[in-house]
């Protein structure tokens, strides 16, 4: 209860502060992990970028995860956490929602400024002339055999709008998620492993340009040294705790 009262008290002075949100945040919404024990990395070999555009066997093993993962976020819906971040931004203690992930449950939260590192699986497009369709058009051409979906308009591979191992990161929202971290007096790192690189450098990016750091994780981070504040707890009932404590009595 220490650390939640000094993550509060950073929360309350807080007015240009970063929530940089991991996949720990929408397990609780019941999106699997990344790199958990039962995690997707864990259980199944991504799908190279390379791999993707070269090889159709490659697209199809890429699609019958694209697809699955577009189902179950379809049903998900935003949990304390997200809900949380989002009352935090509107009270005006965070500027940003920074986020390594994909399934859109920020928005669907209410947050604004979301900077969304490796991309969106809520949106296809064409690897070839970017012509874009929401995912849910594509997925239905995927679920009547369509198993490696192809450009209507230039033939051109169909992926989700997402980041694979392999692309190049995305250089706007690179740069946006930079000038939000060096500008930030708190960084909350919340549900990240903090391994992931590029996007685990903000959190140092902040710490280095005098940002307070707070880290709400299940696991230990090598970042955790750097932290004011380290807590391990499930990420809805801490944030919902501290809003709680802010709240006048």
């Amino acid at each position: 209860m220490h650390d939640i009262v000094k993550f509060r008290d950073l929360v309350r002075t807080a007015r240009r502060g970063v929530a940089f949100t991991g996949a720990g945040i929408s397990t609780e919404s019941g999106i699997p992990d990344f790199r958990g024990p039962s995690g997707v990395w864990t259980t199944e070999t991504p799908v190279m970028y390379q791999d993707f555009m070269a090889d159709r066997s490659a697209r199809v093993r890429a699609w019958q995860r694209a697809a699955r993962m577009h189902l179950r976020c379809r049903s998900a819906r935003p949990n304390d956490g997200h809900l949380a971040i989002a009352e935090l931004q509107r009270r005006g203690h965070l500027a940003a929602v920074i986020t390594q992930n994909i399934d859109g449950l920020h928005h669907d939260a209410g947050s604004t400024n979301v900077i969304e590192l490796h991309g969106t699986n809520r949106f296809v497009a064409c690897q070839k002339c970017w012509r874009e369709w929401p995912t849910s058009e594509i997925v239905a051409r995927w679920e009547k055999g369509d198993e490696a979906p192809q450009c209507d308009s230039c033939g051109g591979p169909l992926k989700t709008r997402t980041i694979s191992f392999g692309q190049m990161m995305p250089g706007e929202e690179m740069e946006r998620a930079a000038e939000a971290a060096t500008a930030a007096d708190l960084f909350v790192a919340i549900g990240s492993s903090l391994v992931v690189e590029p996007a685990a450098s903000f959190p140092r990016l902040a710490r280095q340009s005098g940002a307070r750091l707070v880290i709400l994780n299940n696991q230990e981070t090598p970042l955790d040294a750097l932290a004011d504040v380290v807590i391990r707890s499930d990420i809805g009932p801490t944030l919902r705790e501290v809003l709680r404590q802010l709240d006048p009595s």
